[in-house]
C-alpha cells in the first residue's frame, strides 16, 4: 500500500493493545485449535509477528509512529526496575560461567561471520561485495558489525570511523533490521520448544531452575491481593526510576563529553559510553537492584514482575512494528550476506552450546545480547522467566563494552576478505 491506513499514534496504540489482548485470550484456551497453535508458536512471538504483518500490509507504520521510542525509553527502564527489585544476585552468580562463554561465542560468530560471508558471496556475485572508496561494501558492513555487537552507538561509531557513503547507508540499515528481526523471531520460536532443545543439547538447566524456583517461592511467600495503593506505589517506584535514569544518563553523557575530549571523537571506541540509552538502562537496572535490598522487594508478591511483563510485551509489539516483511527481498545481494553472516553466528552458538552443554536460555540471551543489545536481550530473557531478565541486561552491557573493539576487528577482516 502506498499510504499507511493508521498514522495516529492513539489508533496505532489501540491496534497493538487489541492484538495483544487477542493473543493472550486465545493463548489461554485449553482446548481446540488455539491450544494446538500455541503449543508450537509462543505468545511472545505472536506479539512480535502480528504488528510486523500489520506494518507490511500498510495498516500501521513505524516511521510515522513514536510508540517504539516511548516503549524503549519509558516502559523498558520501568520494566527493568519492576523485574529486578526481587533479584537474587547470589543466585545469578551461581548460574556459572556458561552464560559468559555463550555471549563471547556469539561475539566471535559475528566477528568471523562477516568476512566468511563476503568470501562465500564473492564466489557467486563478486559485484555484491565490491565497490571502492566510500562505496566499498565492507565499509557499510562495518556498521552491521557495530550494530550486532553492541547496538546503535557502536553502529554510529563504525559509520564515523570508516566513512561509508551516506547515500547507500539506508541499504545497510535495511539488512540490519530484516536479518536481526528474522533471527529474533527464530529465537522466540525456539523458546516454545526449549525443553526439547535442552534435551538435544544435553544441557544442565538445574541452576536456572533453582533460580526460577527460588524467585517463585519468594513471590508466593509474600503474595497478597494487591490494592490501588500497591499499584500506585509500584508504578511510582518504576517511573521515578525512569526519571532518575534519564536525568542521570543525560548528566553522565554530558559530563563525559564536556570534560574528556576523547569521548567527543566519534571514531574512538570510548564514544559508545556517551550513549544516553546505555546509561539509562544501566542506571534503571542499578535502581532495581538497589530496591532488592529494601522492603520494596516484597512488592513482587503484589505483582511487580507482572506489571513489568506488560511493559515488555508492549515493547515487543513496537519492535515487531519496525519489521516490514515486504522488504525481505528488496536487496537480495546484501541480504544474502546478512543471512550467511547470521547463520554462521547461529551455527557457532549451537556448536559451542552442544560442546559445553549450555542451556538454550544462554544461547538465546547470549545471541541477543550481541545482535539485539539492551532493547531485546531483557525481552528474550524475561520470556523464559521474569527472574532471568537481569541476566539479559548484564550481558547486553558486555555488548556495549566489547562492541566497538570487536567490530573494528571484524571490519579489518572484512576488508582483507574483500581484497582477496
Amino acid at each position: 500500500m502506498e499510504e499507511t491506513l493508521f498514522t495516529n499514534d492513539a489508533v496505532v496504540l489501540g491496534v497493538l493493545m487489541l492484538s495483544m489482548a487477542f493473543i493472550f485470550y486465545t493463548s489461554s484456551q485449553k482446548t481446540g485449535f488455539w491450544q494446538k497453535f500455541y503449543k508450537f508458536v509462543p505468545a511472545l512471538l505472536m506479539c512480535y509477528l502480528l504488528p510486523a504483518i500489520f506494518n507490511s500490509l500498510g495498516i500501521i507504520d513505524d516511521k510515522s509512529s513514536s510508540l517504539y521510542h516511548v516503549a524503549s525509553r519509558y516502559f523498558l527502564p520501568a520494566s527493568l526496575v519492576l523485574m529486578t527489585l526481587s533479584i537474587d544476585l547470589k543466585a545469578i552468580a551461581n548460574l556459572g560461567y556458561k552464560a559468559l562463554i555463550m555471549f563471547f561465542a556469539g561475539t566471535v560468530g559475528i566477528v568471523i561471520g562477516g568476512p566468511i560471508a563476503i568470501l562465500l558471496i564473492s564466489v557467486f556475485s563478486p559485484e555484491t561485495v565490491g565497490g571502492v572508496g566510500p562505496d566499498a561494501v565492507w565499509r557499510g558492513l562495518s556498521t552491521l558489525a557495530g550494530s550486532w555487537i553492541g547496538g546503535g552507538a557502536n553502529q554510529a561509531a563504525m559509520l564515523e570511523i570508516f566513512k561509508y557513503n551516506p547515500e547507500k547507508y539506508g541499504g545497510m540499515v535495511l539488512v540490519d533490521i530484516v536479518i536481526a528481526n528474522l533471527w529474533m523471531a527464530i529465537i522466540l520460536l525456539g523458546i516454545g520448544r526449549k525443553n526439547k532443545i535442552d534435551t538435544w543439547l544435553k544441557s544442565d538447566t538445574s541452576a536456572i531452575e533453582r533460580l526460577k524456583e527460588k524467585v517463585s517461592n519468594y513471590s508466593e511467600s509474600v503474595s497478597r491481593k494487591a490494592d490501588l495503593k500497591d499499584y500506585m506505589i509500584m508504578l511510582g517506584l518504576a517511573f521515578t526510576a525512569v526519571g532518575i535514569s534519564h536525568y542521570g544518563a543525560d548528566s553522565v553523557s554530558t559530563f563525559l563529553k564536556t570534560n574528556f575530549e576523547v569521548f567527543n571523537d566519534k571514531s574512538s571506541s570510548l564514544a559508545s559510553f556517551t550513549s544516553e540509552f546505555f546509561w539509562m538502562i544501566t542506571l534503571a537496572t542499578a535502581f532495581g537492584v538497589g530496591l532488592s535490598f529494601t522492603k520494596a522487594k516484597t512488592y513482587e508478591g503484589a505483582g511487580a514482575s507482572k506489571i513489568g511483563s506488560v511493559f515488555i510485551y508492549f515493547l515487543v509489539a513496537t519492535i515487531g512494528m519496525k519489521m516490514d516483511l515486504t522488504t525481505v527481498f528488496e536487496n537480495p545481494g546484501l541480504l544474502a550476506i546478512g543471512l550467511v553472516w547470521m547463520t554462521i553466528h547461529a551455527a557457532l552458538l549451537i556448536i559451542v552450546a552442544k560442546i559445553i552443554k549450555a542451556p538454550y536460555f544462554f544461547l538465546a540471551v547470549g545471541s541477543q545480547a550481541n545482535v539485539g543489545g539492551a532493547a531485546s536481550a531483557p525481552v528474550v530473557a524475561s520470556a523464559f522467566h521474569p527472574s532471568l531478565t537481569s541476566v539479559g541486561v548484564l550481558l547486553a552491557v558486555f555488548g556495549y563494552v566489547v562492541g566497538t573493539y570487536a567490530a573494528l576487528g571484524c571490519t579489518i577482516l572484512m576488508e582483507i576478505a574483500s581484497n582477496v
